[in-house]
């Protein structure tokens, strides 16, 4: 994309959207192309910080949904996205968004390409329509959206046509199933996908045939990187997956900074002389006596 330039008060002014050291897609791919493993982590609705020390840390994809149930208003959702998009990309400017897209956002290959636009032009830099069929995404491809997806087990009530959500491709013909699915996504124009609840084997398997970086998510093999959910990561679970590892305890350390400061205020020891500012001793007096005539 051309950048025009406008010298406005010795700042540099751009009319380019482009920003220097986003992680694009092309970032991505060139991760896998180097053997360099992929870091993908999901707030799950918790929010923008979050996202925003991940990308200090260095992690390169956020997995982002919006905060809520969508089982219940998933309307509410898809009104929400754009601001919620915007929210998260204002606080980290260069980490990988990966946008997950509610399932009436893809019915049609028109409705795709009208709602990945958008939520592009609001600063996603990828689209995750779950189980979209290969019409739908080689439309939304051709048209030059970026389209990151999703193999394996499914969420929500897409995975009822498979029991449920649970491990897939356990046996060698489930194992082709995913396989054939992930091709056919690449074929279609799927840049990069996330592949769910496989075996270590079929995982590292996938990820080794397919050009498009892949994505591990409790899926056991190292594939071109991982994801873990933030209440894992945090170990926010009261009940941990046996794929999860807690690499903090994110009540323990709130709540122990929430108690340290409400004992400080009840001992008196918050806030303190320093935390405030005076007023000037003249116009105190005239203040004093002016309120007592209240």
């Amino acid at each position: 994309m051309a950048e025009v330039v406008v010298a406005k008060e010795d700042k540099k002014v751009t009319a380019s959207r482009v920003v220097k050291g986003r992680k694009s897609i092309n970032y991505l791919q060139k991760l896998k192309d180097e053997g360099t493993p992929i870091v993908q982590m999901c707030p799950a609705g918790r929010d923008q910080f979050f996202t925003q020390a991940a990308e200090i840390a260095g992690c390169d994809i956020c997995r982002l949904t919006v905060p809520g149930d969508g089982a219940q208003d998933p309307q509410l959702q898809i009104d929400i996205a754009p601001w919620w998009i915007q929210t998260v990309r204002r606080a980290a400017k260069n980490i990988h968004i990966n946008f997950y897209m509610q399932t009436p956002t893809y019915s049609s290959k028109e409705k795709a390409m009208e709602y990945g636009s958008y939520y592009m032009n609001c600063g996603a830099d990828s689209l995750l329509p779950m189980g979209i069929t290969n019409e739908t995404l080689k439309y939304m491809a051709d048209n030059y959206l970026v389209v990151f997806g999703h193999v394996g087990a499914l969420s929500g009530w897409q995975t009822n046509r498979q029991g449920g959500y649970k491990r897939m491709g356990k046996t060698a013909a489930e194992a082709m199933k995913v396989a054939r699915m992930a091709y056919e996504y690449q074929e279609n124009g799927m840049m990069a996908m996330s592949i769910e609840l496989t075996p270590i084997e079929v995982t590292n398997a996938i990820a080794k045939k397919l050009r498009v970086p892949v994505i591990s998510i409790a899926a056991g093999g190292a594939a071109d990187g991982c994801e873990m959910v933030d209440f894992d990561t945090f170990g926010m679970m009261p009940n941990p997956a046996s794929h999860a590892k807690a690499y903090a305890n994110f009540f323990e350390w709130a709540a122990t900074a929430y108690a340290t400061w409400a004992n400080d205020v009840r001992t008196g020891a918050y806030p303190e002389d320093k935390h405030g500012y005076h007023m000037d001793e003249k116009e105190l007096d005239t203040f004093l006596t002016e309120l007592d005539k209240l």
